[in-house]
């Protein structure tokens, strides 16, 4: 059995063990392999253990990646998106996971027009721990942001992704990822947020993806925990 192998089926068990915790299916949360800087050898490899979701940081490598491999891959954009890029992202992947403004929002909007894609599902990216080295929208704003995307008719917000303090202590970010879910629902109770289908968390990592999925994460983005540690 190949590392890639043992390192999936290890994060599945516990992923399965941290939803059935908190009385939630296994199914409720998917894995999303981060494969930036890995080359498309490690994704195949994944790719054929069963792993279909995998998330992207850079443009440029993984519009080379996606070109290379074979169809089947659920591709989640989960980088830094200038508006600029919009249009290359809207065609590549199924869902950005990291619109923070309005003028993202709408230059996706109209590369789907322009293109005639169909709706495009995002993500908002907040900055729960208000870290100003890092991007997203301040948790107060997101009521405003979504009120303006709402009106956009190619993009739908099906709910939020978040990268909270650093630590190795899974019991420090916890809370960030409650103040996630917390928010998440009172912006769905207002109409704003996964108005028509379920909702989306994007919140979790290689170090405390098993906290995120107890405090409510349906998608978790691992990279180092599969992978191994990637190239610099």
């Amino acid at each position: 059995m190949s590392l890639i192998q043992t390192n999936l089926e290890l994060i599945r068990t516990r992923m399965a063990a941290a939803a059935r915790r908190t009385g939630r299916a296994p199914e409720e949360v998917r894995l999303v392999a981060v494969s930036k800087k890995q080359p498309v050898e490690r994704i195949n490899e994944a790719f054929a253990c069963g792993q279909r979701l995998f998330g992207e940081n850079y443009l440029q490598e993984a519009a080379e990646k996606i070109a290379r491999l074979d169809q089947g891959i659920d591709w989640h954009f989960i980088g830094h998106l200038q508006s600029n890029k919009a249009g290359t992202a809207a065609t590549l992947f199924g869902m950005i996971q990291t619109v923070d403004r309005l003028k993202i929002a709408r230059a996706l909007d109209r590369s789907l027009s322009d293109s005639g894609a169909g709706i495009l599902p995002v993500l908002i990216q907040v900055n729960i721990g208000r870290e100003p080295q890092k991007a997203g929208v301040a948790p107060e704003d997101c009521a405003a942001l979504l009120k303006d995307i709402r009106d956009l008719p190619n993009i739908r917000a099906r709910g939020l992704m978040v990268m909270p303090p650093f630590s190795a202590d899974p019991e420090q970010t916890r809370p960030y990822f409650r103040q996630t879910r917390e928010l998440a629902f009172a912006l769905r109770a207002k109409g704003l947020l996964a108005v028509d289908g379920g909702l989306e968390l994007s919140m979790g990592m290689s170090a405390d993806y098993e906290a995120a999925i107890e405090e409510g994460a349906t998608l978790i983005r691992v990279g180092s925990a599969l992978f191994g540690e990637r190239k610099s």
